[in-house]
């Protein structure tokens, strides 16, 4: 069976199936342009979604991030990312620099999760 979470009609929030969570990509809401600020913003939010679709960061298998400046911004991400990730097992993961949707917004994040048992 599959799970949707709607906020709209573009897209979901997640989509749940056969044990596997896959979240769409999650960016700030502020428009402080803070790296810090708007990934810790986005990993709140990842972790809200995980927990509603019944998985957590620890089941993470898969991560793409989007970053506006990679070489201004990578490495505070990379710190806030790390903490974020604490003793867990790192998912796989791929970051790339991108044009963004909004012109405040700095990170982009979306995951893939296994749905806890």
């Amino acid at each position: 069976m599959i799970k949707r979470d709607f906020t709209g009609n573009r897209l979901a929030n997640y989509v749940s199936y056969n044990g596997v969570v896959y979240l769409s990509g999650q960016v700030p809401t502020t428009v402080e342009e803070d790296i810090v600020l708007q990934t810790q913003e986005v990993l709140a939010k990842v972790d809200a979604l995980l927990e509603k679709a019944g998985s957590c960061k620890e089941n993470l298998l898969s991560a793409q991030i989007w970053l506006k400046d990679m070489a201004g911004d990578f490495t505070k991400f990379n710190e806030i990312w790390e903490a974020w990730i604490g003793d867990n097992e790192p998912p796989a993961r791929a970051a790339v620099e991108a044009n963004m949707a909004r012109p405040y917004v700095l990170v982009e994040v979306m995951v893939t999760a296994a749905v806890k048992f």
